[in-house]
Parts: structure tokens; C-alpha cells; sequence
């Protein structure tokens, strides 16, 4: 990775690359979240461009993942947690509204570290989610089933066992199928926490390879600790350190001029 010379400032204002509000699926507005005195995110203003692959960086610990749980409010299930601020999925305040919470977590799908499919059958995991939605009639699951299968590139691979255990695939098929899972459910957004980080070199190819194809329909917010995935696929970056935004924007310009000593002194010991 060539990295260019910088400021030497510590820290720049995080939203000077920041995406216009007009081209945004998600906003989110003086983020904060507390456990006790412990201050995890610290006034978060950030914005998601609709149908893009977003990548949160920054060294372990910096919030990343807090910040994932806080846009599908899975916080909510930590009572220590003290969550304010906005977050705007469109024109909905889904910290501030009393819409179901069940509703809302609908609209994105989370894919996680490790693969967690149901202890059922490979088509009861991708039906689930369509039962939830209150989906009955036969033909039409069956249909959607082998939809989002394709959607994933696993049909092929299962259509011959789709009434076997899920938890007999392959840990990279698993990946998919939890992937197939949560489109079912038509999600406007996916939330990939670390998704390749147990995978391998090819299971994780075929991962990015199905990020890049689903932006045509969905748009994605993966959390990466891998630079060189993160130039691979981010249309936009974020960059984070110690629960703050440090600077936000296009690869091209944070990767190749970084403007901060933070962000630089990360690329350089990430490379």
C-alpha cells in the first residue's frame, strides 16, 4: 500500500469526506454509549451511502462492533448500556420510536464471526426467517427458499439435501447459508461483523465476491481487521479509534493520503 505524505495533526473533523445526506440510507447523529463511567462511543456523526459497501477499521477495541449493535439495537439488550443520540434509517429515528423492535431488525440482516445456523434442516434456516415475516403459503417459501439460495451461490451445492442438518455444511457454507437466512427476511441493510475471520482463503473470496454482487439490491457495512480486504471492496471507509470517528470517505483518498497521525500510523503498522 503506497502511503503518501500527511498532515501531522492528530485528528481532522471526521465528517470532511462525509457522504451527502441525499444519497444516505443511514445517519447517524451524536452517538453516544455508556457501560458505568466507561465511555465506548463518543459523539458518533456518521453517514452510509444506499447500495455501497461501508468498512469500519480501527484497532480492536475501538467500538466497531458496539456501533454495529447499536444500528440493529441489540444494545437494547444490554441493561448496563446507556445508548443516546439518533439513528436514521431513512427518515426513521430507530432510537427514538416506539415501532416494533423485531420490525426494525428485519430491515438488516447480521452476519457475525462464526457462522451460527439453526440446529434444523438447510431449508427450515432459510424458511425461518420467512415464517417470522408470517409467510405460510408452501409454494411461495419453497420459492424464496431456493431464491435466496441462488442469491448466495449455494443451491447447486444443497439442492440435493436441503432436509439435511445445516450444521453438517461446511464452515464457509454455513457462512452462506446464514447469509441466505437473513435475505430472506428483505433487509435493506447488512451488518457484517469480521464475517471471513473463520473462513478460508476461498470460502472468503466467495464471500467478498457476493458482497460485491448483493450492493445491487442491499447495502453493506462490514467491520474488517484485514487492510488489504478492506481495498478490495469499501466504496466508502471509516476510520475508528478509541470510540470516535477519525476520518471518513473515499478508499482512494484515505488510503493513498490519510490525514490524521492516527489513521496513518494504523495503515502503516496494518501493512
Amino acid at each position: 500500500m503506497e502511503l503518501t505524505e500527511t498532515k501531522t495533526n492528530n485528528k481532522v473533523p471526521a465528517s470532511k469526506h462525509i457522504v451527502s445526506e441525499a444519497s444516505s440510507i443511514l445517519r447517524v447523529k451524536d452517538l453516544n454509549v455508556f457501560a458505568g463511567a466507561h465511555h465506548i462511543l463518543k459523539n458518533v456523526e456518521l453517514e452510509i451511502p444506499r447500495n455501497k459497501i461501508t468498512v469500519l477499521i480501527g484497532p480492536s477495541g475501538c467500538g466497531k462492533t458496539t456501533l454495529l449493535k447499536c444500528i440493529n439495537k441489540l444494545t437494547d439488550l444490554y441493561k448496563e448500556l446507556k445508548v443516546s443520540g439518533s439513528i436514521f434509517i431513512d427518515k426513521d429515528d430507530i432510537l427514538n420510536t416506539d415501532t416494533n423492535i423485531p420490525a426494525l431488525r428485519q430491515k438488516m440482516g447480521l452476519l457475525s464471526q462464526r457462522p451460527y445456523p439453526l440446529p434444523v434442516s438447510i431449508y427450515k434456516n432459510v424458511a425461518y426467517g420467512l415464517k417470522l415475516k408470517g409467510v405460510r403459503d408452501k409454494k411461495l417459501i419453497d420459492f424464496s427458499v431456493e431464491k435466496h439460495l441462488r442469491e448466495v451461490g449455494l443451491w447447486e451445492e444443497v439442492k440435493n439435501r436441503l432436509n439435511s442438518p445445516a450444521t453438517r455444511l461446511s464452515i464457509g457454507q454455513q457462512q452462506r447459508l446464514c447469509l441466505a437466512r437473513g435475505l430472506a427476511v428483505k433487509p435493506s441493510i447488512i451488518l457484517a461483523d469480521e464475517p471471513t475471520s473463520s473462513l478460508d482463503p476461498i470460502s472468503s473470496k466467495i464471500i467478498e465476491n457476493l458482497f460485491k454482487d448483493l450492493t445491487k439490491h442491499y447495502t453493506i457495512i462490514l467491520v474488517t481487521h484485514v487492510l488489504r480486504q478492506a481495498i478490495r471492496l469499501a466504496d466508502h471507509v471509516i476510520f475508528m479509534n478509541d470510540g470516535e470517528i477519525i476520518e471518513q470517505g473515499s478508499p482512494e483518498i484515505l488510503f493513498k493520503s490519510p490525514e490524521t497521525e492516527q489513521l496513518r500510523a494504523y495503515l502503516v503498522d496494518g501493512n
